[in-house]
């Protein structure tokens, strides 16, 4: 996989537009961080990445196949998906739910063969869960559940895997720990992985680039420094901030002051003293 490249794509539900003419890539080796307040569409891309939703105009291209020729079970085999809040039947075993990422490959007969069973066990590995094979998924904390799902996507075997929100609900500790294991995933395997994220000091450390969305548009894409500004913040999230550079690795840090003040009868922002 080389690249995944979405071009003046409008997404919407019930004739509402939500996104509107948008157009990025994500490219292989990277993590692409989408950012952006509440409701400017971060989620609703990620649907429209995996057909959850349909487009409204505008196309999305795998290495120049359009996603929309691709059948379900090509396509499971192309991209996987972390869903915020990912559907997991508290019965099964963790070892269970990984084995579902094989679902794609399985034959007529829908049984695992060795080789499904062999990568089952390399995605338990590769993400610490394999003393936690047995457990139901009742029995498990948000972290823990948190890396059965990217678990279960390694197991699929995609180039490209989309997150969304996988450090919501998680404590700070856990939070970098999911993060780092997706960096890590992300160089060793060469995956094209796109994250949405509302924590922009997140989103600044781990991300390669970023897409900061304003209702619906794109209005800043780069890297970091690029897109995480004062001015940017001001104008997206209508919040007063002070950037500084990370003292280990330069990348910006947000420290937010206030929420910017408009004057409804001549729209000029006061700030405070």
């Amino acid at each position: 996989m080389e690249k995944l490249e979405i071009q003046n794509i409008s997404l919407g539900y019930d004739h509402h537009p939500v996104v509107t003419n948008l157009s990025f890539q994500v490219i292989a080796g990277e993590i692409l961080g989408l950012i952006g307040p509440n409701g400017c569409g971060k989620s609703t891309i990620i649907k429209a990445l995996s057909r959850v939703i349909s487009l409204g105009s505008g196309q999305i291209k795998l290495d120049d196949k359009v996603l929309n020729n691709l059948s379900r079970s090509q396509l499971a085999k192309i991209i996987g998906v972390v869903p915020q809040n990912p559907s997991m039947p508290d019965t099964f075993t963790v070892a269970e739910i990984v084995l579902l990422g094989r679902t794609p490959y399985l034959g007529l007969l829908r049984q695992e063969s060795a080789t499904d069973l062999r990568i089952t066990g390399w995605a338990m590995e590769r993400t610490g869960i394999t003393n936690l094979a047995g457990r139901r998924m009742s029995e498990l904390s948000g972290g823990e559940r948190q890396r059965v799902t990217i678990a279960r996507v390694l197991a699929q075997g995609t180039g490209i895997i989309l997150l969304d929100e996988p450090t919501a609900n998680l404590d700070i500790n856990h939070q970098t720990a999911i993060l780092d294991l997706i960096r890590d995933l992300c160089q060793e395997n060469k995956l094209a992985v796109m994250i949405t994220l509302h924590d922009l000091n997140l989103a600044a450390q781990y991300c390669d680039r970023l897409i900061m969305l304003k209702d619906g548009r794109l209005f800043a894409q780069g890297s970091p420094q690029q897109v995480v500004t004062a001015e940017n913040i001001r104008a997206v999230y209508a919040m007063e901030s002070q950037i500084y550079p990370h003292p280990l690795n330069a990348l910006p840090v947000v420290l937010v002051s206030h929420k910017t003040e408009t004057n409804n009868s001549n729209n000029i922002s006061l700030s405070k003293n």
